[in-house]
C-alpha cells in the first residue's frame, strides 16, 4: 500500500458529515483539508467540533473544489443535490464518497454513471451497513457455505422518521424524498442484494420487481417522537405513503422481500432473515449444517444493525476501505455501479406502482 496523504472535502455539513470527518481523521492515510456548504456558519460550527483549523471554508463548492490537495470529495448534502454534486466532483478529477440516494430519478442516475465512468474515478456509496460488524460476519458465512444455496432474504427498514431528524423537511416532500424507500428502505434493499450474492463481495442482481405501498401518515400531521415517547398532531405531512413492500427475483432464482415502514410505532429496528438449502438465519441467530447435532440457535454475540443513530454506524469501515480501494487502484464493491442497480430497482417499483404489473430489470 502506497504511504501518501489524500486531502478531503467534506461538502455539507449536517448530522452525518461529522462521521465522515471522524472516520478520515482516524484512517493514516487522509487529511480534511476543506468543508463546504450552503452556510458559512454551519461550515465554521462543523470544523470546530472536529477541532480543525487552518482547512478551507466555502459555501460555493466549484471554489471548494479547487482547493489545494483534494483528493476525495465526500458528498452529504441533502439526497436532491446528490447528483449535482457528485458530478461537479467528477468533472474536477476527485474521488468521491456518496451518501445514499445518491439520486432523486433515473435521469440523474444515469448522469452520474456515465460522469464517473468518463472521469475514471473511484466510488463508494454509504451503504453502510455492509460494514456493519453482524453483516459482515454473515456475508462470511454465506460464502463460506454454512448456509448452502440462498433461496430466500428478507430485510426490512423500520423507522418513524419525522420532525424530531434535522434532515426531515427535504426526506418528507414528494419533490425532494420522492418515496421512504428512496430516503432509508434502500439499506434494507442493498442488503436484500447483499445477502443474495454467494460470494464474499457479491451483490445480487434483480431481475424482477413487484411493489405495494400504503400505510396512514400520508398527508397528516400526526406523528410519534419515539426518542421522547411523545406525540404530535401539527407536524409538517409526509407527502407520500411511509409503508413499501418490494417484492423481488434475483438472477440466481432467489426470492426476496424488502420493506421500509416510516409509519410503525416502535423504535428503530432492521430485521433480517436468511434461507439456504443448508442452514438459516434470523438477526443475529444461526442455524447450520456446520454444527452437527444443533439443537439450539446460537446467537452470533455482536452489534446488530438496530440504531438510527449515525454515530453507531460503521462510516469507519467504509472509509478504510475506500482509501485502501484508491491506494491499490481497485474498485469497491459498493460503488456507484453497484449502487445504481439498486435504485434503478426502487425506481421500477415506482413504475409498478402506476402500472399494476411486475417490472423487469434492467
Amino acid at each position: 500500500m502506497g504511504d501518501r496523504e489524500l486531502g478531503v472535502l467534506v461538502h455539507g455539513a449536517g448530522w452525518v458529515s461529522g462521521e465522515h470527518i471522524k472516520a478520515f481523521q482516524n484512517n493514516p492515510h487522509t487529511r480534511v483539508v476543506a468543508i463546504s456548504s450552503r452556510k458559512m456558519e454551519s461550515v465554521r460550527r462543523r470544523a470546530q467540533q472536529a477541532g480543525l483549523e487552518g482547512i478551507g471554508m466555502y459555501t460555493d463548492l466549484d471554489r471548494a473544489l479547487r482547493h489545494e490537495g483534494v483528493d476525495i470529495v465526500s458528498v452529504c448534502t441533502p439526497q436532491h443535490l446528490h447528483a449535482e454534486n457528485t458530478i461537479q466532483a467528477t468533472e474536477a478529477g476527485k474521488h468521491i464518497v456518496i451518501e445514499k440516494p445518491v439520486a432523486n430519478n433515473m435521469q440523474e442516475l444515469r448522469a452520474m454513471r456515465d460522469a464517473v465512468r468518463s472521469a475514471g474515478v473511484k466510488t463508494v456509496v454509504s451503504f453502510v451497513l455492509r460494514w456493519n460488524p453482524l453483516f459482515e460476519t454473515l456475508k462470511s458465512l454465506i460464502a463460506d457455505d454454512a448456509f448452502g444455496r440462498v433461496y430466500y432474504v428478507e430485510a426490512d427498514y423500520q423507522h418513524h422518521i419525522a420532525s424530531w431528524w434535522t434532515g426531515f423537511e427535504d426526506a418528507r416532500k414528494k419533490d425532494t424524498g420522492v418515496g421512504a424507500m428512496l430516503v432509508g428502505g434502500c439499506h434494507a434493499l442493498d442488503a436484500a442484494r447483499w445477502f443474495a450474492g454467494q460470494e464474499t463481495e457479491e451483490a445480487a442482481r434483480v431481475v424482477e420487481v413487484f411493489a405495494y405501498r400504503g400505510g396512514w401518515r400520508k398527508g397528516t400531521g400526526l406523528e410519534y417522537n419515539y426518542l421522547a415517547g411523545t406525540w404530535s398532531d401539527n407536524s409538517p405531512p409526509l407527502e407520500y405513503e411511509g409503508l413499501e413492500v418490494f417484492l423481488l427475483r434475483f438472477a440466481s432464482g432467489a426470492i426476496g422481500k424488502v420493506s421500509v415502514n416510516f409509519d410503525c410505532i416502535m423504535p428503530y429496528t432492521f430485521p433480517i432473515q436468511i434461507f439456504g438449502d443448508k442452514g438459516s438465519v434470523k438477526d443475529n441467530r444461526i442455524w447450520s449444517h456446520k454444527f452437527p447435532g444443533q439443537k439450539k440457535w446460537i446467537e452470533i454475540p455482536t452489534i446488530l444493525p438496530d440504531s438510527a443513530d449515525v454515530t453507531h454506524h460503521p462510516f469507519q469501515g467504509e472509509i478504510d476501505h475506500f482509501v485502501n480501494c484508491i491506494l491499490n487502484n481497485r474498485e469497491s464493491h459498493c460503488n456507484l455501479e453497484d449502487a445504481y442497480h439498486t435504485h434503478e430497482v426502487i425506481f421500477a417499483a415506482q413504475e409498478c406502482y402506476e402500472t399494476g404489473r411486475p417490472v423487469k430489470l434492467p
